[in-house]
């Protein structure tokens, strides 16, 4: 066999090997991709459900006569505000934007839900009684939501970085995808004082 022969098919053997570790690489790019948008959708799906049982507490709050209107309206243009920003999880910006709102509707609701503890009568009443079970399920459901599309942002960005994979991103366009972070503060303990 010539030795130009023998060069040939190692440089094809090369290429083929090449070849297969971009196209496995890729694939697992895909995967993982779509892994995170499912992920984050599991995230906005129980948002919009506190959002959907946020908006049914409001009504349920709107009848008892006499409630402050003022804290029904900062919850009533919190939530506006919360369903109206559009994430690209390929945006940190738009993620840190969407985790902001959602932080003011959820601060804007504590302020309701601590207002609603002064009339009694509201507090009797079992649709109010169920909302905030459900609301309780639900912020559950929000946090392992987020904990989960962290652990897959976690395990992509792990491939994104690492050799051979990061030679490939680059290549085939995948970047790092961001986290979902905690609110600004929630690493400080609450100063809470008794009277």
């Amino acid at each position: 066999m010539k030795t130009s022969s023998l060069v040939l098919i190692i440089i094809g053997a090369f290429i083929l090997l090449l070849g297969g570790c971009a196209g496995c690489n890729y694939n697992n790019f895909v995967k993982g991709d779509n892994a995170i948008k499912a992920a984050w959708s599991d995230v906005e799906t129980n948002y919009q459900r506190r959002n959907d049982l946020y908006k049914n507490v409001v009504q349920t709050i709107q009848g008892s006569a006499n409630f402050e209107k003022s804290t029904l309206t900062e919850v009533i243009a919190a939530r506006a505000s919360a369903t109206s920003v559009k994430v690209d999880i390929n945006d940190p910006q738009s993620l840190a934007k969407y985790q902001a709102a959602q932080g003011q509707l959820q601060s804007a609701f504590g302020r309701l839900m601590a207002v609603a503890e002064a009339y009694p009568n509201l507090k009797t009443t079992q649709s109010f009684q169920d909302f905030q079970t459900q609301i309780e399920g639900t912020e559950n459901r929000i946090n392992i939501a987020r904990k989960d599309y962290n652990a897959r942002v976690g395990a992509y960005n792990q491939q994104v970085r690492t050799f051979p994979g990061n030679i490939f991103a680059g290549m085939f366009n995948f970047h790092e995808k961001a986290f979902y972070k905690a609110d600004e503060g929630t690493d400080k303990a609450p100063d809470i004082k008794f009277p």
